[in-house]
């Protein structure tokens, strides 16, 4: 059974699924205590907006650069390799963080690498399954996810077992930074499985950097306008994360925190367990219809945090976020792969993911910026799930250009 379910999957796909196991278990200890950490040293609202938009927008401008190299040089595994050195160098120094500012720059910083790797990665996972992309990005995204699953575990075994007085601010403090070292040592181990990826001979491309819709296939162009408009709805995490913290004063802090980064495991959880799945059916009905639907699901996921705040109705809305990233983050990235040309594949996905990202800055600051109008945030989530409705009907209205 094991041997047929494995069957046609490229060791690529395996071997890079278990460094983003390993290296989303170092970022998935620090992502579900990140909002709090930034509140806990003074960050507002719109600060925690402007570090959730920078850590994207940066990652994204870097990944249309290093998507052209990877392409002008005819190499991958470079990229991908000092992407995730520079991902665990930033992830130690966040640990030493003291004030809100420090997360800025380090957490900024350590999405320089996500902007490194990316593209050449998700080129490598294009190119070693051509004939089912979705499946191939749905596994990758499954182990990754997978890996964010196991880090949030980690958190709350270690909050559980570890830390027993977070009531005091300087030991909630201490909680966070010594999470977050933690985090940083299991980032390193993750450089070790790519060694052995194998990357195939290309030749060097005589390409210039292009950035513009302008100059790409028309399906592409128009397929990349629709996900930038989604980009704007769907603002930082962070704003979901703090939406459950602050509904859970009723208990302790300790509580509270263990609240919280259960919800965020749940989201992981289906994420997880629905990447394939939804991978797999993107390869037999079209892409087009799993994304529209997933753009729907987000909408209707915001209006329920726009409206609800107890725990049964977190107990709903976290899943149905994760059943979103299954829908969305794979399928995009195969769509893209489906409507470029194979020799130039990591630009067209380095472009796709800067025209995205720089549009993730604008959706949290506005996110933020909305955060503390009411106060039950809501909205922030209105804002989101209105701008989602605009891209579904965006796809709807140009579904005749688009193929699979």
């Amino acid at each position: 059974m094991k041997n047929k379910y494995l069957k046609g999957i490229s060791a690529n796909i395996l071997l890079l699924g278990v460094v983003s196991f390993l290296n989303d278990l170092s970022s998935e200890m620090i992502l579900p205590i990140l909002p709090m950490f930034i509140t806990a040293l003074g960050g507002t609202g719109l600060i925690v907006g402007l570090i959730g938009g920078l850590q994207d927008s940066i990652a994204s401008i870097l990944k249309v650069i290093s998507g052209y190299w990877s392409d002008r040089i005819g190499r991958r595994k470079i990229f991908v390799s000092s992407g995730y050195l520079t991902s665990a160098a930033f992830k130690l120094l966040l640990s030493f963080s003291w004030i809100w500012q420090h997360i800025l720059l380090f957490s900024s910083f350590e999405r320089v690498g996500k902007g490194l790797r990316t593209a050449p990665r998700d080129a490598i996972i294009a190119d070693s399954m051509p004939d089912a992309r979705g499946k191939g990005f749905g596994i990758h995204r499954a182990l990754d996810t997978l890996g964010a699953i196991a880090g949030s575990v980690v958190v709350l075994l270690l909050l559980w077992f570890f830390w027993f007085d977070l009531e005091q601010h300087a030991h909630q403090i201490a909680f966070y930074k010594s999470t977050i070292f933690i985090a940083a040592i299991v980032a390193f181990t993750s450089l070790l499985p790519l060694y052995f990826v194998k990357e195939g001979k290309r030749e060097p491309q005589k390409t210039s950097l292009q950035i513009s819709l302008k100059k790409l296939p028309k399906p592409l162009m128009l397929f990349i306008t629709v996900a930038t408009v989604f980009a704007l709805a769907n603002f930082t995490y962070m704003f979901f994360i703090l939406k459950a913290k602050d509904a859970f004063t009723f208990v302790g802090t300790k509580e509270s925190i263990a609240l919280v980064i259960f919800l965020y495991i749940l989201f992981n959880v289906f994420y997880a367990v629905l990447a394939i799945p939804f991978g797999t059916l993107s390869d037999r009905i079209g892409k087009r219809r799993v994304l529209i639907s997933g753009y729907l699901l987000f909408s209707v996921t915001c209006l329920g945090f726009a409206f609800f705040d107890s725990l049964p109705a977190f107990l709903v809305l976290f899943p149905l976020y994760g059943v979103v990233y299954a829908m969305v983050d794979g399928n995009q990235r195969a769509f893209i792969s489906d409507l470029s040309t194979g020799e130039l594949r990591a630009t067209a996905l380095g472009t796709f993911h800067t025209m995205i990202g720089i549009m993730t800055l604008p959706a949290s600051l506005i996110a933020g910026f909305l955060w503390n109008v009411t106060p039950a945030h809501s909205l922030t989530f209105l804002f989101g799930s209105s701008v989602s409705i605009v891209a579904v009907l965006l796809f709807v209205l140009l579904r005749d250009y688009f193929t699979d």
